[in-house]
């Protein structure tokens, strides 16, 4: 994922996906619950950095969509994406 503003840093340790901006405060970690079909957040950066042109809010949008590719690839989130449901 390359954008003007830098490229997000994607880490799995043990049962944790962890998503970063180099060279800034934003950081937020994903996990998945056994009972839950879904990613959950924790530990999630809670200020803008203006030291970079993204908003923390933007972070956060790109962060989650990259943290659920993670997932479905390491097997942990099954499901199809929202565009297929909706052909």
């Amino acid at each position: 994922m390359t954008e003007p503003w830098g490229s997000l840093r994607i880490d799995v340790v043990d049962d944790e996906i962890i998503v970063f901006l180099p060279g800034s405060s934003y950081s937020v970690t994903y996990y998945k619950p056994a009972n839950s079909p879904q990613l959950l957040a924790r530990r999630i950066s809670d200020q803008d950095d203006r030291r970079v042109p993204m908003t923390l809010s933007e972070f956060l949008a790109r962060a989650w969509k990259a943290a659920n590719t993670k997932a479905r690839e390491l097997g942990w989130i099954v499901g199809v994406k929202r565009a297929e449901r909706e052909v």
